[in-house]
């Protein structure tokens, strides 16, 4: 049985209160003609006095954030989602019955309020309260109004408290749609076309990752939650879109940290007839277009570092990359026991599976430079190994045109020049499942359909991965995946 807090169990028993009065203690629908930062940035120039000629009318709804009852008048402030404004409501204006229904009012509770818009001697725009309307009572109190949810992991899991108290996480959970609808926006003047594709899949591809395994009961069938959304986007190119993009979740089955959560939202883009970098152009356009229309200004403070985004952004391939930080310049190495030697050499371990130069070669670019690529840069030329989906140099096909978009010493994008050709294709996938048996649970399976569409014909084509919260990361100067995501995944709560 539930026990209550002495609070909670006085706000219970107001309920019988309100309920003798003749209202619903958890209201009806509420004609609300504005909200609180659009009446105070209206008049908050106008002058208290000039209120005695006017007459304006509002009709205001929110959460009671504060309250201050002086016997016959009492003032309060309310919440809705775009601010607080301040009420001032007086027994001689809203009548007896009504004042005492407001007098059952505690913080928390969410009213409706018609009345004058004023302003009061010290300045604040204030509305007269002339009908006061309870909707909700609030049965559990907020929490104390100067520290709201101090345990960090509360905050997330009730995510609800954390928006009633917390000014910053509402305008983040605010600024993110608008960051994406800026980019549905740019996309679409792209000329790409924004589409959807299946959730649930039988074959494990599109990335290296582990899966969530789920069951389809009719069919009797083991199936994933996507991984990617690669796969399907291209068969898209094959039937003729040429320019498709979507912006979805994905799901993978791997630790949880300040960058990273189960699942996240992705975005992928596919233009047929571009390249590796069309991408990059198009990723520096759509970066740039956000902190102009969203933000209003190109430089950023995230984790500890000033990202300033204006162009044009560095472009350096892998092995150059590592060549200035470690001397090794890996173009030249094709032996592999070489490679094998400088690993052991520089303290780097390297798996059963990971013994080719091409996998080395990504272990010296991890321990040496990813967290040294601070301003936004584009890493290209990664080895074939590590890249299956991708179209090879035709000047050294040890190496791919792809390239990853690195900030403040994270990835945010990966983009290929898009490997069309069905029988590399088809190796390459045979290739992955060399690794499997050697014990990479992340390598690709083989799909056979899309070795089957690619046959039929597949443009030359330019396609990129973008992880959307990590954006929205930087652009809100938040360290912590959890804060841009209204309810991350947590671990149960034990409390009782």
């Amino acid at each position: 049985m539930r026990e209550f807090t002495e609070q909670e169990q006085v706000r219970r028993n107001k309920i019988n209160d309100i309920k003798a009065l003749g209202i619903d203690p958890f209201g009806h629908r509420f004609e609300r003609t504005a909200y609180a930062m659009d009446i105070k940035e209206k008049y908050k120039d106008v002058d208290h006095d000039a209120f005695e000629n006017m007459n304006d009318i509002v009709s205001v709804a929110g959460r009671i954030m504060f309250i201050r009852k002086m016997g016959k008048a009492s003032f309060i402030s309310i919440q809705d989602k775009t601010g607080k404004i301040q009420i001032y409501i007086s027994i001689n204006d809203v009548g007896e019955e009504t004042y005492s229904l407001f007098k059952t009012a505690d913080i928390g509770d969410i009213v409706g309020i018609k009345g004058k818009v004023m302003k009061t001697q010290t300045g604040e725009v204030t509305i007269k309260c002339l009908e006061y309307t309870h909707l909700v009572k609030a049965l559990k109190p907020l929490p104390e109004k100067f520290h709201g949810l101090t345990d960090i992991e509360e905050r997330y899991r009730r995510r609800y408290v954390d928006l009633i108290m917390n000014e910053e996480s509402k305008a983040i959970a605010f600024t993110r749609p608008r960051i994406i609808r800026c980019i549905q926006n740019f996309m679409d003047n792209e000329g790409f076309t924004e589409v959807e594709t299946p959730v649930l899949t039988t074959l494990l591809t599109g990335a290296s990752a582990s899966p969530f395994v789920t069951h389809h009961n009719t069919q009797d069938l083991d199936m994933y939650l996507r991984i990617a959304l690669e796969l399907p986007l291209k068969r898209l190119l094959v039937g003729g879109m040429e320019a498709v993009y979507e912006i979805g979740r994905v799901f993978r089955n791997e630790g949880m940290d300040p960058k990273h959560n189960p699942e996240f939202t992705l975005m992928e883009a596919y233009l047929a007839y571009s390249d590796l970098n069309g991408m990059m152009d198009l990723t520096e356009r759509m970066f740039q277009t956000i902190a102009k229309n969203v933000f209003g200004k190109m430089t950023y403070n995230w984790c500890g570092d000033e990202i300033n985004l204006e162009g044009p952004w560095k472009r350096v391939s892998m092995t150059d990359a590592i060549k200035e930080k470690t001397g090794i310049d890996f173009k030249q190495i094709t032996d592999v026991n070489e490679a094998l030697r400088l690993a052991g050499e520089h303290h780097i371990e390297v798996q059963e599976h990971e013994k080719t130069i091409g996998h080395i070669i990504n272990l010296f670019f991890e321990q040496y430079v990813e967290e040294t690529l601070i301003q936004p840069t584009f890493l290209y030329g990664h080895p074939v190994e590590i890249s299956p989906l991708t179209k090879k140099n035709p000047l050294d096909p040890r190496f791919v045109d792809r390239f990853e978009l690195f900030i403040g010493g994270k990835e945010f994008a990966n983009a290929y020049t898009e490997l069309n050709d069905p029988i590399d294709q088809l190796e390459r996938f045979e290739e992955q499942l060399k690794e499997r048996n050697l014990g990479n649970d992340e390598a690709n399976d083989i799909d056979m359909d899309f070795i089957e569409a690619l046959e039929y014909g597949m443009p030359p084509a330019g396609g990129i991965g973008y992880g959307i919260d990590r954006l929205c990361m930087l652009f809100t100067e938040q360290e912590s995946i959890r804060d841009v995501i209204l309810f991350p995944t947590m671990k149960p709560n034990d409390k009782k």
